[in-house]
C-alpha cells in the first residue's frame, strides 16, 4: 500500500500560504535536500487544484537539463484534487472529482512507493481527518509572517507524534510527524 507523505513551508506562526515572499532568505543546502528527498521517495503526486496550477505554471513544458526537479515532476504521475477542473492539461495528470476520500483510498491501494503532496493544505486537512495522511513534515521557518492562510485553520484534533526533527542552520526546523496509532 502506498504511504501519503505531505510537506509544507511554514512560518513560525503557522501560515502556510504565499512561501515565495518570505521562504527564500532560508533556503540552504539542507533545505533542498529535504525537498529532493521528499520527491525523491514518491512515484506519484497528488494535489489540489490551486497548488496543481502553481505547480504547472512553474515546471510544465520544462526539462531535467532546465532543472532537475522539474524533469522529476513533470515525469511523476500527478492526481489533480478539483471540483471545477474540467481536464488538466499537464502532462501525466490525472482529474479526481467526486468523493476525494474514496478516491484516494484507492490510489493509496495501489503498488508502488509514496504519495508525495506539497501544499493544498484543505486536502490535506481533510485527508488528515479521514486518516489517510501516513506523514506530514513540516520546515519550520524562523519568521512570524502574521498574516495568511494557516496550515490548521479550525478543525477537530488529530493526535501526531514526533518522529524526527532536525535544525538547520538557517533555523529551519525539519519536524516530521505521524499519525497516532
Amino acid at each position: 500500500m502506498k504511504r501519503i507523505v505531505a510537506s509544507f513551508f511554514l512560518s513560525l506562526d503557522g501560515v502556510m500560504e504565499a512561501p515565495e515572499k518570505w521562504h527564500f532568505p532560508y533556503f540552504n543546502d539542507e533545505m533542498g535536500q529535504a525537498v529532493e528527498d521528499h520527491l525523491a521517495g514518491a512515484d506519484t503526486m497528488l494535489m489540489g487544484r490551486r497548488t496543481y496550477e502553481e505547480f504547472s505554471g512553474a515546471f510544465a513544458g520544462r526539462t531535467a537539463d532546465d532543472d532537475p526537479i522539474a524533469g522529476r515532476i513533470n515525469a511523476t504521475p500527478k492526481y489533480v484534487v478539483s471540483t471545477t477542473m474540467t481536464a488538466p492539461d499537464w502532462e501525466n495528470s490525472t482529474l479526481i472529482g467526486g468523493d476525494v476520500v474514496e478516491a484516494v483510498t484507492r490510489l493509496k491501494q495501489g503498488p508502488g512507493a509514496a504519495i508525495a503532496m506539497s501544499g493544498s493544505a484543505t486536502l490535506v486537512r481533510t485527508l488528515l481527518s479521514a486518516g489517510l495522511v501516513d506523514e506530514l513534515r513540516l520546515l519550520v521557518h524562523p519568521i512570524v509572517v502574521g498574516a495568511g492562510a494557516r496550515l490548521f485553520e479550525e478543525s477537530a484534533q488529530i493526535p501526531l507524534r514526533l518522529v524526527e526533527s532536525r535544525a538547520f542552520a538557517t533555523g529551519v526546523l525539519h519536524l516530521t510527524y505521524a499519525p497516532e496509532a
